[in-house]
């Protein structure tokens, strides 16, 4: 094993399975250097294009080339799984309709289904733990861990095998996505009562009480919001005994789509592959990740920011400043999606926006200083 290997032990024994995790490489600075100084040279005033230049050059330095190559493959996969705290009244939908929304997106009419076509990206479904064994469920089920999970207020959410089969499997989804031609990454999710674990997570990742980071999820009232702050209080006391082990942290608070998520943002940093961060399940599952690879952070951006005050703790610990602020806290990926077309922009403008010499445009009189 190489000294670039960080390798994470879990289990109660010597002999039990481990998992490793390369050190990330960071986004390359001199495709980044040479992005800032190619928007100096475009027919605009320096700066002018504001978070467009931002994001332009982060593309270049993620694909280590400027101008950057515009996307040709943008791919959503969302992690579907169901929460056994959901039978606690923590959400204003009961947990069937889980297995019906992953049902209606693959019949292409859910709304992550007509934004990705919008904005021209494709979409994959993968059950992780939905509580069904439906057949619609089941032609996606290759990497299903278990239906649904614990409720954390009282149990793990795990076992100590599924959360690291969980995470294997977002690391091997996330491979496979790279190596069939994906180059740009949305993590999207589908849980009727996943925003209670996400909250949890963050809290506990950002040492937030529980009434800090409990918002209204699907549109619960003053009682179920109740209920809620109660789960989150309670499966936070249990997180934090182990929050110095990032994949017991998933095994006790998280659920097999939340563990899976993490493994997947994980590995595609480690695969040199941009990713634009949706809500507050997808942000929270990234804390997680952060933590399994340091420094992992670079390779993603914030698409949105929504209406759950856990995203915005979550995203302030990133530190990432999200491109979009439309209170989208859907999840599947919607308001990542919603960004796309400006990250799009924002690459183009660096690969086909013609320079002051090539257009024969007279530069400004006095030099912009250096941003």
């Amino acid at each position: 094993m190489g000294p670039a290997t960080k390798v994470i032990r879990r289990g109660k024994a010597l002999d039990d399975e481990i998992l490793e995790f390369a050190e990330v490489e960071q986004p390359d600075e001199h495709a980044r250097s040479a992005a800032i100084a190619l928007h100096s040279k475009l027919i605009k005033p320096a700066g002018s294009l504001g978070r467009l230049e931002e994001l332009g050059v982060w593309v270049a330095a993620c694909q280590g080339q400027s101008p950057p190559r515009p996307f040709t493959r943008p791919r959503v996969v969302v992690f579907a799984g169901d929460h056994g705290v959901a039978a606690k009244g923590v959400s204003a939908y009961p947990g069937e309709v889980t297995a019906q929304l992953v049902g209606s997106m693959l019949t292409g009419g859910a709304a992550i289904n007509v934004l990705a076509a919008s904005a021209g990206a494709s979409v994959r479904v993968v059950d992780m733990a939905v509580d069904s064994d439906a057949p619609a469920t089941r032609s996606i089920g290759e990497f299903k861990v278990r239906r649904g999970s614990g409720s954390i207020d009282v149990e793990d959410a795990l076992t100590d095998d599924e959360a690291r089969a969980a995470v294997r499997a977002g690391r091997a989804i996330a491979d496979a996505e790279v190596d069939g031609g994906a180059d740009l990454l949305i993590a999207g999710d589908l849980g009727i009562g996943n925003s209670t674990p996400a909250s949890v997570l963050v809290a506990a990742l950002t040492g937030s009480e529980p009434v800090a980071v409990v918002g209204r999820g699907s549109g619960i009232d003053d009682n179920a919001w109740m209920r809620k702050a109660a789960a989150v209080r309670d499966a936070l006391r249990r997180a934090r005994t182990v929050l110095a082990d990032p994949v017991a942290l998933l095994r006790t608070a998280a659920g097999a789509d939340i563990a899976a998520m993490a493994g997947f943002l994980a590995q595609a940093s480690l695969r040199k592959t941009p990713v634009i961060l949706d809500g507050l399940v997808a942000s929270a599952a990234a804390l997680v990740a952060e933590e399994l690879v340091p420094g992992a952070r670079q390779w993603w951006t914030a698409g949105q920011r929504g209406g759950e005050p856990a995203h915005a703790l979550a995203l302030e610990h990133l530190d990432l400043e999200p491109i979009l602020d439309l209170d989208v806290r859907l999840g599947e990926g919607t308001g990542a999606v919603a960004a796309l077309p400006l990250v799009f922009m924002a690459t183009r403008v660096l690969a086909e926006m013609a320079t002051h010499e090539q257009a024969g445009v007279s530069g400004p009189l006095i030099e912009a200083p250096p941003s």
